[in-house]
Parts: C-alpha cells; structure tokens; sequence
C-alpha cells in the first residue's frame, strides 16, 4: 500500500485519504487531498460494504465496478453549479481484484437530509432548493441522463445554501446498457414515482415525482406516504392518499399538480420551473410567515423504518388529497402475489446503499373536471351553458381592496376571470388573500385545461394545465354560495384550533370520494398547527381534518 508523507494512504499517488465520512452498500466515501493541486476532495471507495453481501450476492462487485463507471460518465457530462463535479476516476488495473474510485467535489455544507434532522426548511429556503435541483434535472435529462434516486440524502449543501444533486450511480444513461435484472427496481422506496413500481422505465416525469416528494418533505417536516415498511411504503406510493400540506403556502398548488400519479398528467420541467417561480413571486408579495418549527423525529415518526436515510457521506456536516387511485385493489393483489411467487422478502430490491391531490384535471392544479358537457353545477345530465373559447389576452380591471377572500371579492374575481374565459364552469379554483387561480377547459367540450390567474384586478393565462378527467364534473363557481365564506373560515378556525392564522387559502374543487363539489379552507398558524375542513359548496362542514 503506497503511504503519502504523512502515512496515510495513497490513491493514484496523489489522493491522500484524510478520513471516512461515511459508508452504505455502494461503499466508503473519504475526506481526501489531493497532492498535486492542494485541494480537499471526496473520494468515493467502490466497493461492496462488508464480504457477507459480497458472498451472498455473487457479481456484486462487478456490478458496483460498472455503477462506479457509469456514475462517473455521468456526471462528466454535466457541467452545471448544481450538480457535484467529478474531477477524476481511478480504475483498477485490468484482471486485478481493486476497486474503482471516484474522485469528486467536496461539498462543505452538509445535506439535506441531515438539515432536514432539526426540521422543517422555511417556504423561501424549500422554493430556492426546488429550482436548484431542477436546474440540476433539466441539466441532466438534456443529456439523456435520468436520475432515478433524488432524495434528501442525494442532494447536498454549499454553505451559501445553494443545492447540489449528487449520487447518479444509479443514474439511467441513454444508450447504456441496464444493470438490473429482470423484476428488480432500484431507488429509495419513499422518493420512488409510481410508474417506476409499476415497470415503466426512461420517464423524466418519474424524478419530477421525487422532486415534488422531496419538497413535500422539506417544507412539512414529514413524509406523506412512509410506512413501517419497505413493501408498505410502496403500496402507499401506488394508492394511498397524500395528506393536504399545510405549512406550504403558495406552493401547495405546485405540489398538487406534481404528485400526480399519471406522469403524463405533470407539469413537464419547463412549466415546473415557472410554477416554482410564480410560487416564489407570490411568496414574496404575501406577508411573512415565521419558519415552521422542528418537526418530531426525520420526516415524522420518531422511529424510522428498516430503509430509512443515514447521512450522506459525500459532505462535511457543518392534508392535500392526491390523485385517485389508478389501479384499483386487483394491481395490489397482482403486486403481492409477484412478492409470494418470487419468494423475496419486500416487493423490491433495493440497493445496498438505497436509503431511506385531489385528482381532477390530469396535471392540472389539483381537482377535476369531466368533459365540458357535464353539469358546471355538479348535477347530472344537464349540459354546460355553450361559451366562447378563453381569450387570449387579459384585461386589467379595478383592483379590489383587502383580502380576496370575501363573499364580494371572489365575485369580482370570477367576473374578470368570466369575461376573459367566457365560462364560470371551472375544474377548480383556488383562493388566496392576494390571487386566484382558476383551472379552465380551453373550450367547451375540450379535454385540455389552461391555468388562468387573477392578481391586481388583472387575468393572465398562465400556462396548461392538464387535461379534463372524465367522470367529473366541472363546477360552476358562480353557484357556490360565497356568503356563507366568512362563517365557514371562522368555524375553520375554531374546529383547528387556529386563532390567528399565517397561512390561509381556499380550494373548491370536486371531492375526490365521491366526486361531489367540496369548498375546503385550509389554515396553519406560525406553528404549523392547522389542517382543512371538508365543506359542500353551500358552506356546511362535512369533516374536519387537522395536522399531525
């Protein structure tokens, strides 16, 4: 073993190895100097972690050899400030038992994953790490290159806060051949997208879906769908419901339309990356609202499960209501049944390293709409009034004073966003004190939905929005019985337990049990105590739904 001056080993002559900063099934990753440059980097050990996996699991290292290699293509073909950079890889020699290396940026701040131990990030902080990490993404799929394992743990922290995505060992190359065999999925089963558990590879939607998760996490404090288990995890990622958020503010809308179990229903990179902007803009131009405090334990419970997230090794540490299900208890069946035929322990094979809304309109901002020849009102079999086609431009009309969640506001709001969309047969709508965003078929009878927002008395179409889910009806906004808001918000208030809230909105959409026209506020204090209650459209609570 070649030993630097100081007695400590030496890679490739020049990397001396100053201390491990941590370890998984992928192998060791060590605090390193280089020599020559005299500079500090991270050098990732490719090895299998101890020789029991190694013996059970026969071309392990071969395996882990090639991941080290595609690993480093990777991110050699990605030059951009959000994606670690990768300055050498040291291969061992031909017919010889070494091991590769990877020689890599040493990230200082730590990840996020271990930020995320001390609680929830402030909206502002969860918006900035959003657009960093999908910068990083649309990099990527540029290159062909997907993702497949972003989590907290894979995304690290320069000390002046901006994100890095690291970790594309298991990294999906166009053109590359795959490294796992027929029935084995690889990820990290909480950030894992649906599709992916259901066989459909090569989606960039699928790290969009992680993405959403992992804002979800950063901005709530838990996880929505972890369970005890890997293989309830999973089952959870196919069908179970995600929670309302209720600390996200303006961003909750994005999320909605991310964690979507269609992937041809989310928005695409470039309309998520507007979305995170005009979160952002409306963030800013809303009052402040204090950080929410420390939640209880990583992500919530307090005992994590077999795969929960250790802290990343490569840096120096420093209720909305989702998609319906689309498979129904017969895919579940067909899931468990493969677990028993295969004789496996979980659905899935994870790596060794692996760590740890109301649908409507596919895509669309939450809630859902059928065909615009349903009833705009929730009744059956009574044909939509025939309207114009949404126009193009948007008009700029008297601004309204105060919150715009008033009997009298909303009204104005409905009739700017009437005169530029020619209908009130809305898939949705969403109520803040300072906008409103509407989702709006483009014409009548149209499957397609466009995003209008009204702000300052002005309406501006703000991009696509999905397409129309058939079943559901549309709602006409102008029947909803506004008058009975502000009682509604006060009983809101008192059932949560939310004197004085920081965060408030409201959504009108159709309930995802049965499809009926809900009115649902939500509301959080500077504590992030909160949560929704169920209405119908003429005001009355069907059921209150607090945080945790």
């Amino acid at each position: 073993m070649e030993t630097s001056e100081a007695g400590r080993q030496l890679i490739d002559g020049r990397f001396e190895l100053v201390a491990p900063l941590g370890s998984g099934g992928m192998g060791t990753v060590w605090r390193a100097r280089d020599i020559a440059l005299h500079r500090e980097v991270a050098l990732k050990e490719v090895r299998p972690p101890d020789p029991a996996t190694a013996a059970a699991q026969p071309g392990l290292a071969d395996q882990l050899r090639e991941r080290a290699v595609r690993e480093a293509r990777a991110l050699a073909r990605l030059a951009h400030p959000h994606v670690v950079t990768i300055h050498h890889i040291v291969e061992p020699a031909p017919g010889t038992d070494g091991h590769p290396w990877i020689v890599m940026e040493l990230v200082k701040g730590g990840s996020l994953h271990d930020r995320l131990a001390s609680g929830p990030l402030p909206l502002a902080d969860v918006l900035r790490l959003g657009r960093d990490v999908l910068s990083a993404l649309r990099a990527a799929h540029a290159e062909g290159v997907l993702h497949r394992d972003v989590k907290p743990a894979n995304v690290l922290l320069r000390p002046d806060g901006s994100a890095v995505l690291t970790d594309f060992g298991i990294a999906a190359l166009h053109g590359s051949t795959g490294l796992t065999s027929t029935g084995v999925l690889i990820g990290s089963p909480e950030y894992i997208a649906p599709e992916r558990v259901r066989g459909e590879e090569g989606l960039a939607a699928s790290d969009l879906w992680s993405l959403g998760m992992l804002l979800y996490v950063a901005v709530e404090g838990v996880h929505p769908l972890r369970r005890a288990t890997s293989l309830a995890t999973v089952v959870a990622v196919l069908d179970e419901p995600i929670p309302a958020p209720v600390r996200s503010g303006p961003l909750a809308p994005v999320l909605e339309r991310l964690l979507v179990r269609d992937p041809a229903a989310r928005p695409d990179a470039e309309q998520l990356e507007q979305l995170l902007r005009d979160a952002s803009t409306a963030l800013t131009a809303a009052p402040a609202t204090p950080a929410a405090p420390p939640a209880v334990g990583r992500y919530g419970p307090p005992t994590p499960p077999p795969f929960g997230p250790v802290p990343h090794p490569y840096a120096v540490t420093a209720p909305l209501p989702p998609a319906a299900p689309r498979r129904r208890p017969v895919l579940l069946g067909a899931v468990l049944a493969a677990v028993l035929a295969a004789g496996t322990v979980g659905l899935v094979k994870w790596l060794p390293d692996g760590t740890d809304p109301s649908e409507g309109a596919k895509g669309g901002p939450g809630g859902a709409g059928r065909s615009a020849s349903a009833d705009p009102a929730g009744g059956q079999g009574s044909p939509a009034p025939s309207t114009p086609g949404p126009k193009a431009g948007a008009k700029k009309g008297a601004t309204p004073e105060g919150s715009l969640l008033t009997p009298a506001n909303i009204r104005t709001a409905l009739a700017a966003l009437k005169e530029q969309t020619g209908t009130t047969g809305f898939v949705n709508l969403r109520i803040y004190d300072s906008y409103v965003i509407a989702a709006v078929p483009t014409a009548p009878g149209a499957k397609t939905v466009d995003s209008w927002q009204y702000r300052d008395g002005a309406v501006t179409r703000t991009g696509p929005a999905g397409t129309v889910k058939d079943r559901v009806p549309l709602i006409d906004m102008a029947k909803v019985e506004w008058d009975t808001l502000p009682a509604l918000l006060e009983e809101a208030g008192q059932e949560l337990g939310v004197a004085n809230p920081t965060s408030r909105y409201v959504i009108v959409e159709p309930w995802m049990m049965d499809q009926s026209p809900s009115m649902r506020p939500y509301l959080s204090d500077e504590y992030g105590q909160g949560g929704y209650v169920l209405a119908g459209t003429d005001g009355k609570v069907r059921k209150v739904y607090r945080s945790s």
